[in-house]
């Protein structure tokens, strides 16, 4: 099963919570903002969905 995570860059306060949670390292701080840069690692966790408290992240089944 594969997961679609991405970031409302609009949104991401750049505070890094996702990039300490996520079990498998999908996330990495870029330009001060959170980029999901190994998203085909995702475990579908939602760790970082529950961390962020902007709502920036989404993670849904592809």
């Amino acid at each position: 099963m594969a997961f679609l995570v991405t970031v409302d860059q609009e949104k991401c306060e750049g505070c890094g919570e996702c990039v300490e949670v996520c079990p498998v390292e999908v996330f990495e701080l870029v330009d001060e903002k959170s980029s999901p840069v190994n998203a085909d690692e995702c475990l579908g966790c939602e760790s970082c969905v529950e961390v962020c408290e902007p709502a920036a992240i989404t993670v849904e089944e592809t």
